[in-house]
């Protein structure tokens, strides 16, 4: 015999998504940190890469270069990411939840919320 999905499920699950996410992005930046120190922290000399005019692109892939490199400063960043990216799993959990559960105002809420953090992310208009 299953179980329903209840909303206490709901909120638990939610909880631990939450939990997980912020430990797994704190032992990044942890991780980052230390090696960082260890490898010796150096201003940089240029600061082309905050010259204004460069695409974005061109970000993205200057970090995927140093994160594969195994930079400790973009480890760093990718514990933010991941900070960053944690309330939007939870949106993302949250409306699945709510599909499970059949309640729909909540589903269309959580898509609201989800379409206008989308727009806002992928634009980068803050309001």
């Amino acid at each position: 015999m299953r179980k329903d999905f209840t909303d206490l499920d709901l909120n638990r699950s939610v909880g631990n998504l939450l939990r997980l996410g912020v430990i797994l992005s704190v032992s990044t930046s942890i991780i980052g940190f230390i090696k960082l120190f260890t490898e010796g922290f150096k201003m940089p000399r240029k600061y082309t890469m905050l010259e204004m005019g460069n695409s974005s692109e061109k970000v993205w892939s200057h970090f995927w270069e140093t994160l594969m490199k195994g930079d400790g400063m973009a480890i760093i960043q990718l514990g933010i990411l991941m900070l960053i990216f944690t309330p939007l799993m939870r949106i993302i959990f949250a409306l699945i939840g709510y599909m499970k559960e059949k309640d729909y105002v909540y589903v269309v809420i959580s898509t609201i919320v989800l379409a206008i953090m989308a727009i806002s992310f992928f634009t980068g208009y803050a309001h």
